[in-house]
């Protein structure tokens, strides 16, 4: 007995296709159904403040107010901003930036601190080297505007040979805010 002729794959027809991928797309389809595997949410994602990291900025300022050659300032910002980041780093050629971040009710801002020229401080803490865009009016000082990272922007002012630099996503009330606390602040002792 002769095994059965299977028909060559040219006699196969446009018909033949489409009723093989009706059978997989219902295949498919009943597999996403049953299991709910799919999902649709078009934006960026969405992150919890509450899970991001919590610091303890007062100590941590303390402690760079201990080596910096500035002096450093604490500002006392709103109740409900949580600080979430403290920083140093290098601002070339001689100097350091010290930062303080704060997640305030659906953004970030973050206040730099250097004894380094507001454009050297600017173009380290928006990783660009820019000109001020404008001049805002702020805890009673004026403050230059220059451009941010992303869709963020960066105010920067000098107060007694320190540079004040505020970034982040905040609204202009939370930078009017932050600029405000920052000016009233007294500098942490340096002993």
């Amino acid at each position: 007995m002769a095994p059965p002729q299977r028909p060559d794959r040219a006699s196969h027809t446009a018909r033949d296709m489409l009723l093989s991928l009706l059978a997989l797309l219902l295949i498919i389809g009943s597999l996403l159904v049953f299991n709910r595997g799919c999902s649709f949410s078009p934006g960026p994602p969405e992150a919890d403040p509450a899970t991001a990291p919590t610091v303890d900025a007062a100590v941590d300022l303390a402690r760079y107010a201990r080596t910096a050659d500035f002096a450093i300032r604490f500002p006392a910002v709103p109740g409900q901003w949580r600080a979430n980041s403290t920083s140093s780093g290098p601002v070339d050629p001689v100097s350091v930036v010290v930062r303080v971040g704060w997640i305030t009710p659906g953004h970030f801002v973050q206040l730099s601190q250097s004894s380094a020229a507001p454009t050297e401080v600017v173009k380290v803490e928006t990783d660009r080297e820019s000109a001020p865009t404008g001049e805002v009016e702020a805890g009673g000082r004026s403050w230059q505007v220059y451009p941010g990272r992303r869709d963020e922007r960066a105010w920067a002012m000098e107060l007694d040979g320190v540079t004040l630099v505020i970034t982040g996503s905040g609204t202009e009330d939370e930078f009017r805010t932050l600029a405000a606390a920052a000016l009233a602040a007294t500098p942490l002792p340096r002993d």
